[in-house]
């Protein structure tokens, strides 16, 4: 068994021992309420013995999580997990997969808001209309596993921008960078456009009109149906134009990638956990970890 010290470590967990002590503080009591409905619904009624008494749990919460925090930064396998807090495989196993779900459902934090935090794309359109915040919309695609032969639906996954199986995520930042919410991931060979009207940014739109949102040049379609809140690259002018008109349509598309990058650096923050770069296991647990992932990067915000 190694020294829990040092696996509780920034350079393991990915985040600070503060950062750590909130999150104990904060979960403790859900995965505890969580471990009680399992055990009651397995009896089938209420507890017949005392509180405390029963066998105690090998792996503790801290320890959960901790474990949790470690393959998501690194994606250690749970085999070698085992072996660092000195119990079994299937321990590990169901404890990420408990502590992975509490983490998926904090959602983002907001800044300068301690406590509050934003799980709905309403809530990140009602938050940005109340504080005039001009918003940035992007997708990144994370590679995945293909489907067997076979399988149903096999093609959905298949990118053609990537030429991989992907499945995409649509992230939505502040002017400074700070994730406020991501979706639920989509199949790769999705468009952008579609997996951002599937998650409902037509109605948001419509419900929220002083909010703006800054996008590239995949969501034209999105301009098209909401010209003054989806904002995206001036088009082409004519290839006859003369040339100040050009000029002036790139310095016009210099500005507006000048603003909008700080998506792509919520993206980059992502990407530096492990997990996020290629994913090598269940498809279906993507979603959980990409959410836990960027409600742990978003409370650099509060925690910082």
């Amino acid at each position: 068994m190694a020294s829990r010290t040092v696996l509780a470590h920034r350079l393991f967990t990915g985040i600070s021992r503060q950062h750590l002590a909130c999150l104990v503080a904060e979960l403790a009591d859900p995965w505890q309420t969580g471990v009680e409905g399992r055990r009651h619904k397995a009896r089938g009624g209420a507890r017949r013995r005392a509180a405390g008494a029963g066998a105690r749990h090998r792996l503790v919460f801290v320890d959960r999580l901790v474990a949790t925090l470690i393959h998501l930064r690194h994606d250690l396998p749970h085999s070698v997990l085992a072996l660092l807090f000195g119990v079994d495989r299937s321990t590990v196993t169901r404890a990420i997969g408990e502590i992975r779900a509490l983490l998926a459902e904090r959602g983002c934090a907001v800044p300068d808001r301690p406590g509050l935090r934003l799980r709905t794309l309403t809530d990140v359109f009602a938050y940005a209309q109340a504080e005039g915040i001009e918003l940035r919309l992007d997708a990144t695609e994370i590679q995945v596993r293909r489907p067997l032969a076979g399988r149903g639906g096999r093609r959905a996954f298949a990118s053609g921008k990537k030429k991989q199986n992907t499945m995409k995520a649509t992230v939505i930042a502040d002017r400074q960078g700070r994730t406020l919410w991501n979706d639920a991931l989509r199949p790769g060979r999705m468009h952008d456009a579609t997996a951002a009207r599937n998650d409902g940014i037509g109605v948001c739109f419509q419900h929220f009109p002083d909010v703006e949102v800054l996008l590239d040049d995949g969501y034209l379609g999105l301009r098209r149906d909401h010209p003054s809140q989806a904002i995206t690259p001036p088009r082409n002018p004519n290839k006859i134009a003369l040339p100040h008109v050009h000029a002036a349509r790139e310095e016009a598309r210099h500005r507006h990638s000048s603003k909008r990058i700080t998506v792509e650096h919520a993206l980059a923050d992502h990407k530096r956990w492990k997990q996020l770069t290629r994913w090598t296991h269940r498809r279906d647990a993507l979603p959980d970890t990409y959410r836990a992932i960027a409600g742990l990067v978003s409370d650099r915000s509060t925690t910082a």
